[in-house]
C-alpha cells in the first residue's frame, strides 16, 4: 500500500493537524515506511503460536465472588443532606 500526498494532506486534516506544503513529500515517506513495515509484519508466520497476554507467564489475581454492601455504607451518605436506609434522597425532578 502507498501512501499519496493527497491522502498525508488527508490524514492531517481528519487529525487537526498543521502540515506545510513542503513537509508533504517528508511525510509521505514516513507513512510509506510504515505501512511497508506492517506489511513485513504480515509475512510472519504464527500458525500454532497462541496469544499471549504478558511476556512474563503469570495468572490473574482472582477473589471470591460474593455479594456485599462494601461495609462503608455509613460512610458514603455521611455528608449527604438527606438519606433514607443508606439512600440519597434528592428532590424530585420530573412529574
Amino acid at each position: 500500500m502507498s501512501v499519496d500526498a493527497a491522502t498525508v494532506r488527508r490524514i492531517a486534516q481528519l487529525a487537526r493537524i498543521a502540515v506545510a506544503e513542503s513537509e508533504i513529500t517528508h511525510l509521505q515517506g514516513e507513512l510509506n515506511a510504515m505501512l511497508a513495515f506492517v506489511e513485513q509484519l504480515s509475512e510472519v508466520d504464527v500458525d500454532g503460536v497462541e496469544p499471549m497476554t504478558s511476556v512474563t507467564p503469570m495468572e490473574m489475581k482472582k477473589r471470591r465472588d460474593q455479594v456485599n454492601d462494601g461495609e462503608i455504607a455509613d460512610d458514603i451518605v455521611r455528608n449527604a443532606p438527606a438519606t433514607e436506609s443508606h439512600f440519597f434522597l434528592v428532590p424530585k425532578v420530573v412529574e
